[in-house]
């Protein structure tokens, strides 16, 4: 399923996402600074990608780290998993972590991150006296097995 999602460039050196094979499910974002960054170990840095995007209505975007790039290099997406809302017209950055130990150049226009776009369900939460029953009850982490 294709969706299309309008970009408005920022910055004239700024690359648009895009998907590097045809079985990508991620877009990579690219990093639009004017010149390299060192990031040392332990730092975030939050890069600017240069441009901004209308997601449609109904979708999100949810911003991963490239695996090459992560498991290589140690540079990783800050907080895991970056959420883009489908209402948010600002420039997209990404929270860039260095998890290495040794300081990593990130090259201007480097693939940093990649972008996949999920379809989802706004919850509306309602109070209730009690929660029907199910076979796992009130189990939490790890009652389920190993």
């Amino acid at each position: 399923m294709d969706i299309k999602v309008k970009c408005k460039r920022l910055n004239p050196r700024a690359v648009l996402p895009q998907a590097q094979t045809q079985g990508s499910a991620g877009c990579d974002v690219s990093l639009c600074l004017p010149e390299p960054v060192v990031l040392e170990p332990g730092q975030v840095l939050m890069a600017p990608l240069g441009f901004a995007a209308e997601i449609p209505e109904g979708m999100a975007g949810f911003v991963l780290s490239r695996s090459g790039l992560g498991a290589r290099q140690g540079i990783v997406v800050a907080q895991g998993v970056g959420l883009i809302d489908s209402d948010y017209r600002g420039e997209w950055k990404v929270p860039l972590r260095n998890l290495s130990g040794e300081a990593y150049t990130l090259s201007p226009g480097e693939r940093v991150a990649q972008v996949v776009f999920l379809p989802v369900a706004r919850a509306v939460f309602e109070e209730a006296e009690e929660l029907t029953g199910s076979e796992r009850g009130e189990g939490g982490f790890g009652s389920t097995g190993s």
